[in-house]
């Protein structure tokens, strides 16, 4: 159930600066006009009334002047006082050097947004001798949130000597804007911290809060994109030292929370008024290792479906959910009764025809004496799903799904969980997504299949393992 763009023929990465206006939701990614590869970077746009439907606009913004002739790179959109939008966006001048820009829309009274016009005060922040910026590591502004003290504040990703860092500006005029003596966040050899992105969530609602909300009963998220993996973590922002302090170190960016243990990057949030959610998206990239097939096919990369996402009741995570305009597309239910599934059995659902299908399934076992011992050296659960994939028999597992199965079952992308025993009595929940059986004609040298796992926060002896997939 892939939310479909127009955009045939070319390439889509990084979503930027998603926002609703009058009524009208935006999404702005990176885009190459030309080829289904990386270059020639400009903002494609799309528009919507419900995040699901998207209709093409022309691009938002085009390489066009010497700060920005090599690329119009990733950015966000802000609402300014009176409702206004402005984007913050990242140019490659002509030599190479990462700067940061400012557009807004031509004409203020179109709802679809769909002319902008660059600052002439362009570029707004560029390295240099003094600010001792490395400017080939500067790039992708935040969201700016406006300050109790009446100025705006937003951060755009670095990195020093292998260290990211979050650099902090402030601006009384969102045009000239000084950067801040110590960045909000930074981390000890974290690599370079892409797509930055920084938000209020509610300890007591799960009702989104504009990017501004500073409050008693208010966390603040700090997410970075490293590794090829979106990181986040949980903490305190202090708006008069303007310092955000992760409130648990040991799960600071890289080293615990991650939005999805998937192929999900650049991913970008914004606070929908309409509703009082914060939505997120992310990039999707080509599971292409010759990328030559991009360009044979004509198209690349697509954006992940936008999911809800508000702060669990023990406030140390995130919980997320696809939205719920998604089952507007649901036709057609097919309900299964309870199954008894026996060891090593397969059970085809009946009846789903259609290539997109939304399937809901929980799963509960009668008895957890069989579940295997979890060993002491298993500290990565993506390397543990690769060893023991779907084909790999276990004590307890692996039950889940095969999804787009050939019907002589040699072809299939299986997602399934297994159960272990801990060492303290307890239960290991282990969910994997194996991709090693997936389209076998495409030869692995030139396709990604890795199998991708992850640590579930459940307990298999209080509660069912549930188990949502959009095909």
């Amino acid at each position: 159930m892939v939310i479909k763009f127009t955009i045939v023929g070319f390439r889509s990465a990084d979503p930027n600066g998603p926002v609703i206006y009058m009524g009208i939701y935006h999404l702005f990614y990176q885009y190459n006009l030309y080829d289904a590869q990386t270059g020639n970077i400009v903002w494609g746009h799309s528009t919507s009334t419900d995040l699901v439907n998207w209709t093409p606009q022309p691009p938002a913004l085009l390489r066009s002047e010497p700060y920005d002739f090599k690329g119009c790179f990733t950015g966000s959109t802000t609402l300014l006082s009176g409702g206004k939008p402005a984007v913050l966006y990242t140019g490659l001048d002509f030599s190479g050097i990462q700067v940061q820009n400012l557009a807004v829309p031509k004409n203020v009274a179109d709802p679809y947004l769909t002319e902008w016009v660059k600052s002439p005060y362009n570029p707004l922040i560029a390295p240099n001798s003094v600010n001792k910026i490395d400017g080939q590591n500067f790039r992708d502004p935040s969201t700016a949130w406006l300050n109790p003290d009446g100025n705006w504040r937003m951060v755009v990703g670095n990195q020093q000597n292998g260290s990211g860092i979050g650099l902090l500006y402030r601006s009384k005029n969102f045009i000239d804007w000084i950067q801040a003596e110590n960045p909000l966040h930074f981390l000890n050899n974290s690599g370079m911290w892409e797509c930055p992105d920084f938000f209020p969530v509610s300890k007591i609602s799960k009702n989104g809060l504009e990017t501004s909300t500073i409050g008693q009963n208010v966390k603040h998220v700090f997410k970075a994109s490293t590794a090829n993996t979106d990181y986040y973590t949980i903490g305190t922002y202090n708006p008069t030292n303007d310092i955000f302090i992760p409130d648990n170190r040991s799960l600071d960016i890289g080293l615990g929370f991650r939005y999805d243990y998937g192929k999900f990057y650049a991913s970008k949030t914004f606070f929908d008024s309409s509703t009082s959610r914060r939505i997120l998206f992310g990039w999707v990239n080509e599971s292409v290792n010759n990328l030559e097939i991009n360009s044979m096919r004509g198209w690349a990369g697509l954006q992940g479906i936008p999911r809800r996402i508000w702060l669990h009741k023990s406030g140390n995570q995130l919980l997320q959910w696809p939205i719920v305009e998604i089952e507007k597309l649901r036709m057609n239910p097919v309900i299964e009764d309870t199954t008894v599934l026996m060891p090593g059995s397969i059970r085809e659902i009946s009846g789903v025809n259609a290539t997109q299908a939304d399937v809901e399934m929980s799963f509960s076992a009668k008895t957890l004496e069989n579940a295997e011992k979890w060993e002491a050296n298993w500290n990565n659960p993506q390397l543990v799903c690769s060893i023991k994939g779907a084909t790999v028999k276990g004590g307890l597992g692996p039950f889940g799904l095969l999804v787009l199965a050939s019907k002589d079952m040699q072809e299939y992308t299986a997602i399934f969980f297994r159960i272990f025993k801990g060492d303290n009595n307890n239960f290991i929940v282990l969910m994997c997504s194996d991709q090693t059986r997936s389209s076998l004609r495409l030869p692995s040298s030139d396709y990604d299949k890795t199998t991708y796992g992850v640590l579930l926060n459940v307990d298999p002896l209080q509660e069912k393992l549930s188990l949502r997939t959009l095909v």
